[in-house]
């Protein structure tokens, strides 16, 4: 009988999961898999895909749905779990890991959930209205489908609690920052995956000042010194920083006020242009994709594309200038690991920094992409959140040391 750590990633549409053998090789799960299509009421079937470790297709197909409405998430993960069982029916599932988006400043470590830890964690809606819920319902899914074993919560926002205070404020009055109005920096779990990687890849002391570019449909960077966060360019919510697939990142606040006074949007409307409508997409007008927009001969396409390079190396500047200087700068995410036309605009647009592309490992994929004579070094490293979470799972249960 083998015992595993289920991962569990719970979108609005969509959960995520992952299954680690607890005494395997925690840098590939056994399988992993998504169901896409969850909730709302477009009277569709749900897909359904699971993969090995090395990414063969163990199964694909849909989930039955009756009615008008798709599946809920318990109905989701009750399709998981009879797959599993069925999969695996010498293993046991002995704890699951769920990413939660944010801890606020309660949960700067992960944390066994209880239904007081859930309520704290649901409370914490307001602060990212997007994700929260549906990580609370993911959650609340796993729960009830595991019942005897412990369930681990895992917040992005955790990573970032070790940057110093100035760097954590907005310019506003003290009581709204006591009221929790602040930045508090997401895509934790991504950036301490990398960070494990620069540590097992250089075999001791890593990179003291380390520029990370997680750049996917959402997109941040952060500035690491010695492994720990000082800066990053998302805060209060995922929606600042980087422009991404179709958030707009970093904009004027008055913005905001002129679309509410002038244009007479309400607050839902706002949010639905500046988390849906906007960012690649909106600039584009064609997709929030990248491959769509590199395959597009619209010039509208071009000029997003070009806009998105010119605020990365815009972000790569101003996280150096947190460090003081920077020692290496590591792309990751779906864009940073698969567009080499874009690290290579960045790259080469931050020479002024003795940065220098290495044009043919670039091409080629491979880890280290800078010239020999590059004073910054530069990587290409795949983001393992998963891992991450398992690993955080089985310190948690006792089944890993630190």
């Amino acid at each position: 009988m083998s015992d595993f750590i289920l991962t569990v990633n719970a979108g609005s549409s969509s959960i995520k999961f992952a299954l680690y053998a607890v005494d395997g090789d925690w840098t590939a799960p056994n399988v992993f898999g998504q169901v896409d299509g969850i909730g709302g009421g477009r009277g569709l079937d749900t897909l359904f895909k699971i993969r090995d470790g090395k990414g063969n297709t163990l199964h694909e197909g849909r989930i039955a749905t009756s009615g008008d409405s798709a599946p809920s998430h318990h109905e989701a993960m009750s399709a998981v779990l009879g797959w599993l069982r069925q999969a695996q029916p010498q293993g046991s599932v002995v704890a699951v890991g769920h990413r939660i988006v944010h801890g606020g400043e309660r949960f700067l470590a992960p944390a066994i959930v209880d239904d007081r830890v859930l309520d704290d964690i649901g409370a914490l809606a307001g602060f990212a209205p997007l994700h929260q819920p549906h990580n609370v319902a993911g959650v609340r899914a796993a729960r009830a489908a595991f019942t005897d074993i412990p369930h681990i919560a895992c917040f992005d926002t955790a990573f970032h609690h070790t940057q110093p205070d100035l760097n954590r404020r907005f310019a506003l009055p003290q009581n709204l920052h006591d009221a929790g109005v602040k930045r508090y920096g997401f895509h934790g779990l991504s950036y301490e995956s990398i960070q494990a990687q620069i540590l097992r890849q250089d075999n001791g002391p890593n990179k003291a000042r380390v520029v990370v570019a997680h750049l996917g449909n959402g997109a941040s960077m952060c500035a690491m010194r010695d492994g720990r966060s000082v800066a990053t360019t998302m805060s209060f919510s995922p929606l600042d920083g980087l422009p991404m697939g179709t958030r707009c990142g970093r904009l004027d606040a008055a913005v905001v006020l002129h679309l509410l006074q002038q244009h007479q949007l309400s607050a839902d409307e706002i949010s639905l242009l500046l988390n849906r409508e906007s960012g690649l997409l909106g600039l584009s007008g064609v997709s929030s994709d990248m491959r769509t927009l590199r395959a597009s001969s619209s010039s509208a396409a071009r000029m997003a594309i070009d806009y998105f390079v010119e605020h990365l190396q815009r972000e790569v500047a101003g996280m150096a200038a947190a460090l003081r200087g920077i020692d290496l700068l590591v792309f990751t995410g779906g864009i940073g690991e698969n567009d080499a036309a874009l690290r290579a605009s960045v790259v080469e647009g931050a020479g002024w920094m003795d940065m220098q592309l290495d044009v043919e490992a670039n091409l080629a994929g491979a880890i280290c992409i800078s010239a020999p004579s590059s004073k910054v070094e530069v990587r290409v490293l795949r983001s393992n959140e998963e891992a991450v979470i398992a690993r955080h799972v089985a310190r948690a249960i006792g089944r890993l040391a630190d």
